[in-house]
């Protein structure tokens, strides 16, 4: 892009809260890149120990949640004290959210968002944007999201395949020639198909067995703004996600207990309190 348009294209990092970019990577820095740069002058950050994804300023390199303050900072959320009281610590720095890691050069990398993790009920913490982005590269798969929670002990997720390559699939299936999109997002077949390859997916990015999915619900309609389960900018509202999906959800738990795949126990999706907050938009 650079290159292409004759100017200087630098990253950057910030917030609304912060009113503007708090680290900005310097021009023509060939080791910036990758990073959002160092921090901005009048801005103070830290990095907060996340001991439950041992993350810990005094690691090797350092890691924690980015943490910052200075003169550019909001003054709070419109009449919710409560709300700002939770994300401003008692020293004034707003806590982001998100997971830096600081370079030996003085800059920033993000690598991990801390509100979107959860504890399944055996005591794993799950970073669920972490794991969708990497089963997002399956190359049958638009969309994804996953679910648990601390009343169960795997996940589950709603699919959403991209139609060509599953209806070119579809076409070698005997049993599914002739059918339509949503009749095949609707079958036995695909789901196992689909499951198997995000489990395929997941495999070849080493991932822990407890960050597999153990069932998956096909949809044949994206998640959308129409709908309120994405924000204008892609981000997934996993509030109103679950509440759209709580039936496919208790459904998909219901079919693991009964294939003795899981313990019984309250049905997951009655506990919205064990799923992790939206990210911000």
């Amino acid at each position: 892009m650079q290159v292409a348009m004759c100017v200087p294209v630098l990253q950057g990092y910030g917030l609304t809260e912060t009113c503007a970019a708090t680290f900005v990577q310097y021009p023509n820095r060939q080791s910036h890149v990758g990073t959002v740069g160092p921090c901005m002058p009048g801005v103070q950050f830290r990095l907060e120990a996340v001991s439950e994804l041992g993350h810990s300023p005094s690691s090797n390199p350092p890691r924690g949640e980015v943490c910052v303050r200075g003169p550019m900072m909001f003054q709070g959320y419109y009449k919710q004290p409560d709300l700002t009281a939770q994300e401003v610590d008692s020293d004034g720095f707003f806590h982001t959210g998100d997971i830096g890691e600081l370079t030996p050069e003085g800059t920033l990398k993000i690598i991990d968002r801390k509100k979107n993790i959860f504890k399944l009920s055996q005591g794993e913490y799950v970073a669920v944007e972490f794991l969708e982005a990497e089963f997002g590269k399956c190359d049958l798969i638009e969309q994804i999201w996953l679910y648990g929670s601390s009343f169960e002990a795997t996940l589950v997720a709603v699919v959403v395949p991209i139609k060509d390559k599953l209806m070119a699939w579809a076409a070698g299936q005997p049993e599914l020639q002739g059918k339509s999109f949503k009749e095949v997002c609707a079958s036995s077949q695909a789901n196992a198909h689909v499951l198997a390859a995000v489990t395929a997916t997941g495999k070849e990015a080493r991932l822990k067995g407890f960050e597999f999915p153990k069932a998956v619900h096909v949809d044949p309609e994206p998640f959308s703004i129409e709908h309120d389960l994405i924000t204008p900018k892609l981000s997934l509202k996993r509030p109103q996600l679950l509440k759209y999906y709580k039936v496919k959800i208790d459904a998909m738990y219901a079919g693991l207990k009964a294939a003795g795949a899981l313990p019984k126990t309250a049905p997951a999706a009655a506990a919205p309190s064990g799923q992790a907050t939206p990210a911000r938009a």
